[in-house]
């Protein structure tokens, strides 16, 4: 069997692929959310590490796509001394895993939808308001 020349010299996007997504998801964003983003850091590693796994009570890395660290805006004091900066984590192992069990959706809106989430933590929102927003899963 021959190889189609569409997947001669193709390779699997790489961290700086997955990030250079998350970077055009947060140029798009409007403001004010456009404002917030900019305070916060991005991180992009193949997968989670295991001390923040066992911090979730989370035991495959591949069910963890994306996750904010920090004090959400709404919050934080003036008078809070910052232990880390704002960070959201995206791991690329995870969202290609799930990019391709769904194989229904563009990589650069799977990066969106997970960078977005983890952004509306940042905001203070919860899980459950995100959910009432982001229908994802229909």
């Amino acid at each position: 069997m021959t190889t189609p020349d569409f997947w001669r010299a193709r390779a699997a996007p790489s961290l700086d692929d997955i990030e250079a997504l998350a970077e055009a998801a947060r140029a798009d964003l409007p403001s004010p959310f456009a404002e917030a983003a900019r305070g916060v850091i991005l991180q992009v590693a193949e997968i989670a590490p295991d001390d923040m796994l066992e911090a979730l009570g989370m035991d495959d890395p591949l069910d963890l796509t994306g996750l904010y660290e920090g004090i959400p805006l709404t919050e934080k004091s003036l008078f809070d001394v910052a232990v880390q900066p704002d960070m959201i984590w995206l791991f690329r192992a995870a969202i290609l895993d799930e990019w391709c069990a769904r194989g229904d959706v563009a990589l650069d809106a799977l990066v969106t939808h997970v960078f977005v989430h983890e952004l509306a933590h940042h905001l203070g929102w919860s899980d459950d308001d995100i959910a009432r927003i982001d229908r994802w899963w229909e």
